[in-house]
Order: C-alpha cells, then structure tokens, then sequence
C-alpha cells in the first residue's frame, strides 16, 4: 500500500513538471522531460522512443497520449490509476491494520480520479489535477503518521515508503546522468527540475546559491542528512524501522536485511563523496535497494514453514 502511495506521489510531480512545460518551454526541454521519465520507469512508450525526437514538430496530440498512457490507462502496471487502484486494494485487504481515517483519506482520493478522463482535465489545467493529486497523496501519508498505531504494521508501512523512494529516486537520478552523457545540449533547467520533484529547490539555494551545478544538485539528493527524501536520510529511515520490527520468522534473512541496510548508510555517508563514477554507485545503490526488498519478504512473508509439529493421529 505505502509503495503503491508513493509511487503515485511520484508520477504526480514528474507529470505536473511535464504538463506545466507544454505552455512555454522550448521543445528540447519537454522532450528531455519525457525520455527522461520514460528511462527512469524502465518502459517504452506506446510508438516507441524515436517518437520523442527534439527536432520534430512536437505538439500536443503527442503529449496528449504520452500524458494519458502514464495517468489514466490501467493496463499500464505504473500509470497514476493502477498506482491509485493497486495501493486501495491493499489497503482493503489490511484494514484491521489501519485506521479508519486513513481508510476515508485513500478511497476518497482514488473517488477522486477513478472516472475522470484525461480529455476533462486537458483545455482547463492538467498540471493544476496532478498537483491536487499529489496533495491528496500528502493527506494521505500525513494521516497516516497521525492515527496508525505503531505497531508492526506501521513500520512495514514506513519501509514500503522509504524503499520505495529510494528505488525510484536511484532511478530518476540514473535517467537524468546517463542521458546526460548523450546529450550535445544541456541546460539549468534540466537539472533544477529535479530538484522540484524532491522538494529540494528551497534547501540547494540555501546551501549553494542560485548557481546551477550537476554534481552539487546529486551531492544534495544523494547525501543531505536534512533533506526529507534523499537517498541517505531514506535509507537511515528505513534501517531505524527495520530494527524497531526486530527479527521475523525467518532470522537468518532479518539480521542480513538490517546488515544491508547498514551497509547501504554507510555506502552514502563515507564513499559518495569519494566516488568518481556516480552513475555506477547509484547503480550499485539500485541493486542493493532491490536486494532490502527481497530479504524483507524473506524475513516476514515468503519464509519457508518449518519445524511445524505433525496433527496428533489419535
């Protein structure tokens, strides 16, 4: 539920980026907006990549589709709706482990959207519905920091979250780094989108002014202590919250899930800084990420049952 929640959180602020572009930002950079959300999600769109290309006429029709396929088509495992529709399931299914209000915040959000069409949003402001969704999104979670009893269920919540945005981050930010690289043309704008999508616009001025540097705008994402969804504070979360939920039923997996979570902190904290290739550490950061999820599920859902006493045959 929280990794679905998140996820959808996600998409809201890449495609408000994307649908606030369409009014007045060169082609190039609406163009690199797509390829770069398309890279980080691991998916073609509907026509195949060489559609996006810089120097053709882009034009709305192609923005149209690009936009609906991410946000309203259900047969896209990782559109806004599916995201919405997979995250409500779930909480359906562990209501007993939720609050009430958390319930009402989920299912009205997802009300919200289940029946609206991309074309009822288009003329008016589609980038004004994906930030209200993503409000809606931040209702959601902060109803849930407010009335979920701090159970086990809590913390398997908050790790769905932090995993999740640490995967995605890890993603995004290998998009952005390797269609750098192939790129001739470069530009701020680029780079300081990304830092809207984490709410880090704010933060990276306080600490190196207006001025637009690549490796200062990763350095802050990457290993700000302060930052509420950089890689390292996320990864800190989620080992405080792996070792509040102690060892599962399969101990050998718990205790190698919280030594993996360890070692991914200290990866941020000691060898960022140090590390000339950022694209193969992030890299290295994904697929560690990948293996906290399996050792999770190991740990407290997928465990072989053993040592279990035969019925009585009497």
């Amino acid at each position: 539920m929280a990794r679905y929640t998140e996820r959808a959180g996600f998409m809201c602020r890449l495609l408000q980026l994307q649908t606030e572009a369409l009014v007045d930002r060169p082609i190039r950079e609406i163009h690199f907006g797509w390829r770069r959300l398309y890279t980080a999600i691991n998916r073609r769109p509907l026509g195949g990549m060489e559609r996006l290309d810089p120097f053709d006429d882009y034009n709305l029709i192609d923005a149209f589709f690009l936009t609906d396929e991410l946000t309203f088509v259900r047969a896209n495992d990782i559109s806004l709706l599916t995201c919405y529709e997979n995250g409500r399931e779930n909480a359906r299914q562990v209501r007993n482990c939720i609050s009430d209000e958390m319930w009402t915040a989920l299912n009205t959000e997802y009300l919200k959207i289940q029946d609206v069409k991309l074309g009822d949003i288009w003329l008016s402001s589609p980038s004004t519905f994906y930030e209200e969704t993503a409000a809606g999104i931040d209702r959601f979670t902060g109803v849930a920091s407010a009335t979920m009893y701090r159970d086990e269920g809590w913390h398997f919540f908050r790790i769905g979250q932090f995993v999740e945005r640490v995967q995605f981050t890890c993603a995004l930010l290998l998009a952005q780094t390797r269609l750098e690289e192939g790129s001739r043309e470069f530009t701020d704008a680029d780079w300081r989108s990304l830092l809207r999508v984490f709410h880090a616009h704010e933060a990276y001025d306080r600490i190196y002014s207006i001025e637009t540097h690549p490796e200062f705008i990763l350095n802050v994402l990457v290993s700000d202590p302060q930052l509420p969804e950089s890689l390292r504070r996320s990864l800190e979360r989620a080992g405080q919250e792996l070792n509040s939920l102690g060892d599962g039923p399969n101990q050998a997996t718990s205790q190698a899930a919280r030594r993996l979570a360890g070692r991914l902190s200290a990866l941020i904290r000691f060898d960022w800084e140090d590390r000339a290739d950022k694209e193969e550490f992030l890299t290295q950061v994904f697929s560690y990420t990948r293996q906290l999820h399996n050792l999770i599920n190991e740990s407290f859902f997928n465990y072989p049952i053993t040592g279990i006493p035969r019925a009585d045959a009497r």
